[in-house]
């Protein structure tokens, strides 16, 4: 694992949490599956905005945990577009951790690519509007 420490994006943040004690597994790090369901959340956002209304995860494409997250590490979530079809939006998701608060560090701790589509209010498909 590469520990050299990294900057922020120099963009938007979707997204930024602090774990909790009750997000660590056995070993003391957070769960993978807390990781995935705030993935889940920050790629949301942009697609729904987007979409101008609901959306629903359709498939993660990929996901790669590079790191650990520890319980105190601000994580963030910079989420970004990548594909809009008919009904459908991929989007990317890169999660940073800043840890160490005497010596500060930011490691990427997680990338994935998440598809939603676009929904009504019955849940059911629809056409993704045109961009303004």
């Amino acid at each position: 694992m590469a520990t050299a420490s990294l900057s922020l994006p120099a963009k938007h943040c979707t997204l930024r949490v602090v774990p909790m004690p009750a997000d660590l597994n056995q070993n003391g790090d957070v769960f993978g599956g807390w990781v995935m369901a705030q993935v889940d959340v920050a790629g949301a956002i942009p697609a729904m905005r987007r979409a101008r209304g609901r959306v629903a995860t359709v498939s993660v494409n990929s996901f790669l945990f590079k790191q650990p997250v520890s319980v105190g590490d601000v994580v963030s979530f910079y989420a970004d577009i990548v594909r809009v079809g008919t009904t459908s939006i991929t989007v990317r998701v890169e999660v940073y951790a800043e840890r160490n608060y005497a010596a500060p560090i930011i490691v990427r701790v997680t990338e994935a690519e998440l598809t939603y589509v676009a929904i009504d209010g019955d849940g059911r498909k629809r056409q993704i509007p045109p961009e303004n």
